[in-house]
């Protein structure tokens, strides 16, 4: 099992602002709690000692909230005092983790993924990077993932409507020797320089999970995540 994870919660939470206000987005209330540590919660539950939360956007709010210590979690935080893109913010919480392999996911999605099931998956196939999928139909949201009778990432594609398909849940498992291989610059995009570009000469896999998902990016998922997570 993989102790450590490295949360992306530097969201603005641009179009949540009619209803949460200038707040972080993962700390958009749930309930009488924030979003984040709902996921923080479920990475608790499943035994993970240390988090490194990627932070931005009034940081402090976040700081502030949970410290140093969630329950049995040790919090750090890296945080960006300038924009560098969801790759740039990994780059800075790769220096905090003490292991080599961890998990990763954003602040402002829940995908209620098996993470043992992940972590045996993705040591099992010696992979550079396990991306979680989750089956989804008539939806026009997402780019979708495709992957070969093995499981190993072939293609991503762009956002359009689609019947049924396999989109990113945005969970992964990696390591910080393939992430500091890559001699990425300081200032990049996750998805595009390494989900894309770098599953062409890697080894990449889709780990399938129909489990529940929810993204509380725009309100309408916001409103049904208060009902359906309290």
């Amino acid at each position: 099992m993989i102790k450590e994870a490295i949360i992306l919660a530097g969201g603005t939470g641009t179009r949540l602002r009619s209803v949460i206000t200038e707040i972080p987005k993962p700390m958009a209330p749930i309930g009488n709690k924030p979003f984040l540590a709902i996921i923080l919660d479920k990475l608790n539950n499943h035994g993970v000692e240390h988090v490194i939360l990627a932070v931005g956007y009034k940081h402090e709010v976040i700081q502030s909230y949970f410290g140093k210590q969630y329950k049995n979690i040790t919090l750090d935080y890296g945080i960006e005092e300038e924009p560098l893109g969801t790759g740039g913010a990994v780059g800075l919480a790769l220096n905090k983790l003490y292991r080599d392999a961890f998990l990763m996911m954003n602040g402002d999605t829940l995908f209620d993924v098996n993470f043992d099931k992940l972590c045996q998956f993705h040591f099992a196939r010696k992979a550079d990077l396990s991306m979680s999928l989750k089956p989804i139909r008539n939806q026009d949201r997402y780019g979708l993932v495709k992957v070969n009778e093995s499981a190993q990432v072939t293609e991503f594609t762009e956002k359009k409507y689609i019947d049924q398909g396999l989109i990113n849940g945005g969970v992964y498992a990696t390591s910080k020797s393939f992430i500091n291989s890559l001699n990425l610059p300081q200032k990049y995009s996750w998805e595009k320089d390494i989900l894309e570009k770098q599953s062409i000469n890697s080894k990449f896999f889709g780990y399938l999970s129909d489990s529940y998902f929810i993204d509380i990016g725009i309100p309408a998922d916001y409103t049904r995540a208060q009902l359906e997570l309290t």
